[in-house]
């Protein structure tokens, strides 16, 4: 079975104690600074009648949104992983990219974004994922996922980006973890996976959540779940 450790506590505590390159891919969701935590964005839906509330969600207002990146978390992240796909790096002025992301959430007539991009270190081409996930309205309704986060980004997107962005056997790890989307989508690919989140009370969810996923029954081991959605176990030589 894959590593898989989540903490409450701070990201940039829990990075120094790793050493130079330790992860091979850190995939990171921080506040973009935007007002996402706060009683007013949470509500902005309504001016359409098409919130998240609407899904029968009620996220309580804080202040996380405030505390946007410096340039030192950027430094810390870059010295500990090999790679990087940061969300929301256009807030952020990173360096040039070739190879940015964009998520289209098929979000329909509201107030939120169609899309949102992530910066990559990658030098390969923009690379777009398409996947609704708009209130109650989801991409895959017969697997519909709990929203326990008001920036909570679907289990299937980040699958998307280990496929295509992670090599077998690769250490993954996630400075934001929020929802834990991130963290339920490594354990069933086999990727071993640390994440940190400082509210107690998203840590306290996102265990709920990731401890209440693995419980479930599934047909495949996660590694080889990887393999399967990879292919690999029908190529010849597996044959």
């Amino acid at each position: 079975m894959p590593i898989s450790i989540a903490e409450n506590r701070d990201n940039m505590e829990a990075m120094r104690e790793f050493p130079d390159k330790f992860f091979d891919l850190a995939v990171v969701d921080p506040p973009y600074g935007i007002g996402a935590s706060t009683a007013a964005f949470i509500r902005k839906g309504k001016q359409t009648g098409k919130s998240l509330c609407k899904s029968g969600v009620r996220y309580n207002a804080k202040s996380w949104d405030s505390a946007v990146p410096d340039s030192e978390y950027f430094k810390e992240l870059n010295r500990v992983s090999a790679n990087q796909i940061v969300w929301g790096g256009n807030y952020f002025g990173l360096p040039a990219s070739g190879c940015w992301i964009v998520w289209d959430k098929d979000n329909g007539e509201n107030l939120y974004a169609d899309c949102e991009l992530a910066w990559t270190s990658f030098s390969s081409a923009v690379r777009k994922f398409e996947f609704k996930w708009h209130g109650m309205l989801q991409q895959d309704m017969s697997n519909k996922e709990s929203r326990i986060h008001p920036t909570q980004k679907p289990v299937a997107l980040y699958k998307w980006l280990l496929t295509n962005y992670a090599k077998p056997g690769d250490k993954i790890l996630d400075t934001h973890l929020g929802s834990g989307s991130s963290r339920i989508a490594a354990y069933d690919m086999g990727f071993d996976f640390w994440g940190y989140e400082l509210d107690a009370d998203y840590f306290a969810d996102e265990e709920a959540r990731f401890q209440a996923h693995i419980s479930k029954p599934v047909l495949f081991a996660p590694e080889q779940m990887y393999r399967f959605e990879q292919a690999e176990l029908f190529t010849p030589e597996n044959l």
